[in-house]
């Protein structure tokens, strides 16, 4: 039995209908949480590429579905349930992802909505479609307008918004009206024969239509556009042998400056690299102090790149500048020999740790830029800046402490850290 969308709708005009019921700025989301809701009940998803599937649901309102049916001439198929209702839980678990139905409603293009009452939008729609039982299954189209008018024939009526069948009740024993093999078999053996005809003309009128309208926008635009793409034929023409022309001596012009600027930045690199691998054997031999033996001494694990750990302990008097000194050294490559440090460099510095305290801050912007690398405390994390002439004790540090040399091109090694890949006292 077919029941008129007219009557759900206290029989008022479908367009004075449309302006006067209520949206909800929510029912989108609503329905997307019904949705992800019961894919974690039923553990099925809406995907086909996963061995338990739900139906396609339509991520939308209901207004919307009924709207999808009209513009395009498809079937929706409204499934309500109530979380109050014992039926509902078997329901889902055995009609929702059963797969010979999602395959049907899925190979026959069913627009498929559902949600739960007590949301808002899913309470309205069952009170339009005058659900009494839960779980609920309606299946909506458009049909022909009834008249009975002997002179006005289906063909040329406008089509209404129906509501082919409805089921409610539970889904079990198989009697059950909610059960897959009985709607599968209504669908198959009632519904689908009896609508399809009517449906399919719609829809080659609906696409007939469309190509109709297509057509006639895409001459207009043709006619339009024809005569300006000429000109901007001709234009685009002389504009690009003149755009042509400018990039070639734009680009020689940059290619050369490029090649000037690498140089130079080469050259740049090289020397400051030269002189800081100088810096480092001469801190070495002149700056580094003897490790300290005494049980007053500071004790710090470093965790140097490459997960490289030191263990160094300092004199209470050693300054952060010796620790950093210390640091930079550990960087050395194995080919420079201790025995081979210079005494002096080129800038004829002397082993005075304010003398290379000054020579630091003239030298760069700011420490970090010479020495190439932070020290940090990792828990809580907090960084050790260098200062000249302060000491360890002044800057905070502690026998036991251990620090992570964080190289200032970005890498790190506390991504990689744990309590225990640090030496500790007891050690």
């Amino acid at each position: 039995m077919n029941y008129s969308l007219d009557l759900l709708r206290m029989m008022w005009p479908f367009n004075n209908y449309r302006m006067l019921r209520q949206t909800h700025p929510d029912s989108r989301s609503a329905t997307r949480r019904w949705i992800m809701s019961l894919e974690e009940e039923t553990g099925a998803v809406s995907s086909a590429d996963e061995s338990k599937v739900l139906p396609d649901f339509f991520d939308g309102t209901y207004e919307q579905v009924l709207d999808a049916c009209q513009k395009e001439g498809r079937i929706a198929c409204v499934i309500l349930v109530s979380a109050e209702h014992d039926d509902v839980a078997e329901f889902k678990r055995s009609t929702l992802t059963h797969p010979g139905f999602v395959h049907m409603l899925s190979e026959n293009k069913f627009v498929v909505w559902g949600g739960d009452i007590r949301d808002q939008d899913s309470w309205d729609a069952a009170q339009k479609l005058q659900v009494t039982t839960y779980p609920f299954v309606a299946f909506i189209a458009l049909q022909p307008r009834r008249s009975h008018s002997p002179s006005s024939s289906p063909s040329t009526s406008t089509p209404v918004l129906t509501v082919l069948s409805r089921h409610q009740g539970p889904s079990v024993p198989e009697s059950g009206p909610t059960t897959p093999q009985n709607l599968m078999q209504h669908l198959e053996r009632q519904l689908l024969p009896r609508v399809n005809p009517f449906l399919t003309r719609l829809q080659s009128q609906l696409e007939e239509r469309e190509k109709d309208r297509i057509i006639r926008e895409q001459q207009d635009r043709a006619f339009q556009e024809s005569a300006e793409r000429d000109r901007a034929r001709i234009q685009a023409r002389i504009r690009a042998e003149q755009e042509e022309v400018e990039r070639e001596r734009l680009e020689n012009e940059a290619r050369s400056q490029e090649e000037q600027r690498m140089q130079l930045v080469r050259e740049k690199q090289a020397n400051l690299q030269a002189l800081r691998v100088q810096y480092r054997r001469w801190m070495r031999r002149c700056i580094v102090p003897t490790e300290h033996r005494g049980a007053n001494g500071i004790r710090l694990a470093l965790k140097l790149p490459g997960n490289t750990r030191v263990v160094r302990t300092f004199s209470p008097s050693s300054t952060l500048t010796e620790l950093y000194a210390f640091v930079d050294t550990q960087m050395l490559p194995l080919a420079f020999q201790p025995e081979t440090d210079p005494e002096h460099i080129s800038e004829g510095s002397e082993p005075d740790l304010q003398k290379l305290g000054n020579y630091i801050q003239l030298q760069a912007i700011d420490a970090v830029s010479w020495w190439g690398f932070k020290l940090v405390l990792p828990y809580p994390r907090r960084e050790i800046k260098w200062t000249p002439s302060a000491l360890l004790v002044e800057a905070g540090l502690k026998s036991g402490e251990q620090l992570v040399v964080e190289l200032t091109d970005g890498s790190t090694n506390s991504q990689d850290l744990s309590d225990d890949e640090y030496e500790s006292d007891d050690d």
